[in-house]
């Protein structure tokens, strides 16, 4: 038997962007035919669309780890890499996606509404796209960008128009079964019910669906029996109808208190899409009046459930008595909260330029580490992820362009001493001054550097372990 899921955290992780290529075009007569590098491709997204066809989130439930496909890195004669497959998954109408800290990112209704829940990485330039005047035939070229991961929860809120409340076997189901196509479980035992169901009604011109929550009991909703599961149904429902079960013989039961005990659970339930359920409109179906004591309770507490403002339909399911005027009464009230409604605007893009004294970044002491600094904004941080730090050339490009963007003048501006330890990202450095960077230097070779160059006498090993101790990373697990 199928399971019915409502709720589920999943993690997405998008593609890793390709790396870019440095390769020089050879061909007979011509050893140095200048950079042909080409691009890595982007990483793909992970995308939700809403699709009509799916009811659950069953699927997730079994998988709840989606991954799209990396780009592919770039190659020699200017061949770009390709470019990774998006992922798309399907979650059903009414879908709420939420951050794990419970902040709402989005709420999917509508057929083919689109989230991207993660977005890929970019991909590396090759050499080809980084040659300048100064810098003819770059020997490196940059990394792609890792994929965002994350972690979300999907919860799903039905998009019906009509709620059913009532205690376990007061007859949501059997209702729902005589008025729709739908064959829920119906048996006389309580929380028959376990999973919401779904019908859809047709009263004249207008049709609405139909929901039932399974069975609630006094507490449901602070996590009492299955209430406080399926609450969430009735959020976006138009009107909200009190199933009463007149033919109960369980002690200290009767319509007047069954209601109560309901609107009592409804009062505390704090809707997570907003609004408060006690303003929706409400309808008190007696059912059971097949039953001839049931009848004879109806009629005794009608007069004082009428009083409260409420309209009554005695009704029942097994001689269908009374349902025609309970159907026609819903469908009136569904047809006028639609009209209701606003209507939706179209779609429009906010742009919101970047403020005109906004340099990208900012720099400010570290709290845990006294005269040491941390600079954050998304260009830098995200050129040191593109940064190959085996490659010296890489690393001088790296320093021009935080050089450009003013990182050194702020940090001398902020009194940073020459060592000073400064963090970007994943990366901490010692911060050195006197390297000009930013200046016109002569090349002294392809993925060479001379600003970086310590001492020429010092062996090859010994300066590839210094550089890796000046960017944090142990050298005995790396050198052996």
């Amino acid at each position: 038997m199928s399971r019915f899921v409502d709720r589920v955290v999943i993690h997405v992780a998008a593609g890793n962007g390709g790396n870019g290529c440095a390769s020089v075009h050879r061909e007979k007569f011509k050893p140095l035919g200048g950079p042909d590098g080409g691009n890595g491709g982007r990483g793909g997204d992970v995308v939700l669309v809403v699709d009509s066809n799916v009811h659950t989130l069953l699927d997730f439930h079994y998988r709840p780890n989606a991954h799209a496909t990396n780009g592919r890195q770039g190659q020699g004669s200017n061949r770009d890499g390709a470019t990774g497959v998006d992922l798309e998954l399907r979650v059903p109408d009414g879908t709420v996606v939420t951050d794990t800290d419970g902040n709402v990112l989005a709420d999917l209704t509508g057929d083919g509404t689109r989230l991207v829940a993660a977005q890929g990485g970019r991909g590396g330039l090759g050499n080809a796209a980084l040659a300048s005047k100064a810098r003819r035939a770059p020997g490196f070229a940059l990394l792609g960008e890792p994929g965002e991961e994350r972690d979300l929860v999907l919860e799903l809120k039905s998009v019906a128009d009509v709620g059913l409340l009532g205690f376990p076997s007061a007859g949501k189901s059997s209702l729902i079964a005589v008025l729709s196509a739908a064959r829920p479980k119906i048996a006389d035992y309580p929380f028959t019910t376990l999973v919401p169901n779904l019908g859809v009604i047709t009263a004249g011109e207008t049709v609405f669906t139909m929901a039932d929550v399974p069975g609630l009991i006094p507490g449901a909703s602070q996590g009492k029996g299955l209430g406080l599961d399926f609450l969430r149904h009735i959020e976006r429902c138009a009107v909200l109808v009190h199933v009463l079960d007149c033919a109960t013989e369980e002690p200290g039961r009767d319509p007047v208190s069954d209601l109560e005990a309901l609107e009592e659970e409804l009062a505390r339930y704090t809707p997570s899409l907003g609004g408060n359920l006690a303003d929706r409109p409400r309808i008190v179906v007696l059912n059971k009046i097949d039953v001839f004591e049931a009848r004879e309770l109806a009629d005794m507490v009608r007069p004082d459930l009428e009083e409260r403002g409420l309209r009554v339909f005695p009704v029942s399911t097994a001689t269908r008595e009374g349902l025609r005027e309970l159907t026609f009464a819903l469908g009136t009230i569904v047809a006028e909260y639609r009209a209701a409604q606003p209507v939706p605007e179209a779609t429009r893009l906010v742009l919101r330029p970047t403020a005109v004294d906004d340099s990208g970044f900012t720099v400010t002491p570290n709290p845990a580490e006294p005269g040491a600094f941390v600079v954050r904004g998304d260009r830098p941080e995200r050129w040191v992820l593109q940064t190959d730090f085996n490659n010296d050339e890489a690393v001088g490009y790296l320093a021009d362009r935080l050089a450009r963007l003013g990182v050194e003048d702020k940090l001398a501006a902020l009194g940073a001493e020459p060592g000073a330890s400064v963090t970007i990202g994943g990366l901490t450095f010692d911060w050195e001054p006197s390297t000009p960077a930013g200046v016109t230097t002569a090349m002294t070779g392809r993925g060479t550097d001379r600003r970086l160059e310590r001492n020429d006498r010092v062996p090859a090993k010994e300066r590839k372990a210094a550089s890796r101790l000046r960017r944090g990373i142990d050298v005995e697990d790396t050198t052996g």
